[in-house]
């Protein structure tokens, strides 16, 4: 299984360097972080041995994937995490939010474990992530079996992230996104390297019928139709959202009282203030 997903870990390993660059010029110690869902520890990796990072506690749900962690390990669903309120300086994650039930729950424990201006670093994958294989797959079910079904699981929105920073009680939140675009041979190498990486649908409520070679094959058609380019080869999307945020505290810079400014705007910008014209 770990060889497995180090193989297909190219999404994994530009977040995780993504990461490690937002970390290397935050001027902080961290005595104790925790990754939460480490996969094969990569990230952990390459934040081990950046200035101000000490101990790095690997927590994944799978065990197996844990025997390559150098650190401290703990096996935790990402739902569940056994961490003490305000024990931990540093929390990131690589690509694994996406894949909880409930997000909103799990950032309220991650902001409960961090200590008091303690950091929040992590990457998940935004709504627009695959929207090419999604809008295949629901339009060759649609067309053989007059009915559609969840085949690629949804993503969050980035527009929803920072108001469930907010909920969580996080400070200072910032959320922003970037997306890749990576080809593929046919749309059925694409799905060979979902399946390999892990990020199969894992939808309680997607069809429980067994997927017949038909269908795949003319979703596969329909993709390499719509989304095709002139060589063959097919585009994949990959929205990744990276959420920063931190624990509050009472030496965070907090926005001054409505009215509570001692310089006009018009001053501060060289400029004749009037009254706008009705």
């Amino acid at each position: 299984m770990v060889g497995a997903a180090a193989q297909h870990d190219f999404l994994l390993a530009r977040v995780a360097n993504e990461l490690a660059d937002r970390l290397g010029i935050v001027q902080r110690r961290f005595p104790l972080a925790v990754n939460v869902g480490a996969h094969h520890g990569l990230l952990s990796r390459r934040l081990r041995g950046l200035a101000g990072i000490e101990r790095i506690v690997d927590v994944d749900s799978t065990a197996q994937l844990l025997t390559d962690a150098v650190d401290m390990r703990v096996v935790a669903d990402e739902e569940a995490l056994p961490f003490a309120d305000a024990s931990i300086d540093l929390i990131v994650s690589a690509l694994s939010l996406q894949l909880v039930n409930d997000l909103p729950g799990t950032l309220v424990q991650m902001r409960r474990a961090l200590r008091p201006d303690g950091l929040l670093l992590a990457a998940l994958l935004g709504g627009a992530t695959l929207h090419e294989l999604r809008d295949a797959w629901l339009a060759a079910e649609a067309e053989i079996s007059g009915g559609a079904s969840p085949r690629v699981a949804p993503f969050a929105d980035v527009r929803d992230l920072g108001g469930l920073l907010q909920r969580a009680g996080f400070a200072l939140p910032v959320v922003d996104s970037e997306t890749v675009t990576v080809t593929y041979a046919d749309p059925l190498s694409l799905m060979h390297e979902i399946k390999a990486m892990g990020a199969s649908n894992m939808l309680v409520a997607r069809r429980r019928q067994p997927v017949t070679r038909g269908l795949v094959l003319r979703a596969a058609e329909i993709y390499a139709d719509r989304f095709g380019a002139a060589d063959g080869r097919v585009p994949a999307t990959f929205e990744i959202v990276t959420l920063t945020a931190w624990a509050p505290d009472e030496s965070q810079p907090k926005p001054l009282r409505p009215g509570s400014a001692q310089t006009r705007l018009a001053d501060a910008l060289g400029v004749k203030e009037g009254k706008l014209k009705e």
